[in-house]
């Protein structure tokens, strides 16, 4: 498939993605993240890999409209666990080597 990634066309082929992408480590997800192989990789990685480009040379719009062109799943953004929050008083007492009130 042709594709148009930093104003240069790429001849892409899912089977191609697959192969440039393998043994390749996935760094860390911020924003925009494609699903290859059992792998989740940041959009931007993947566009850096494929087109051999810096990666402020694309946007993450391009390289996800391709990768969803060639049949990978895109996700908009990495699902956040909830994080708890300290109170004041739990911040408190551990700063103090207190046992708080409610564990």
């Amino acid at each position: 498939m042709r594709c148009v990634i930093a104003r240069y066309p790429f001849d892409l082929t899912k089977s191609g993605v697959l192969a440039s992408m393998k043994g390749v480590a996935p760094g860390l997800i911020t924003g925009e993240s494609v699903t290859i192989g059992r792998r989740r990789y940041p959009v931007k990685q993947v566009g850096q890999i494929l087109t051999r480009q810096d990666s402020r040379d694309f946007t993450s719009g391009e390289v996800v409209r391709a990768m969803t062109r060639l049949g990978f799943t895109c996700h908009d953004h990495l699902e956040a666990a909830p994080v708890r929050v300290a109170t004041p008083f739990q911040t408190a007492s551990a700063l103090l080597g207190v046992a708080s009130l409610d564990g």
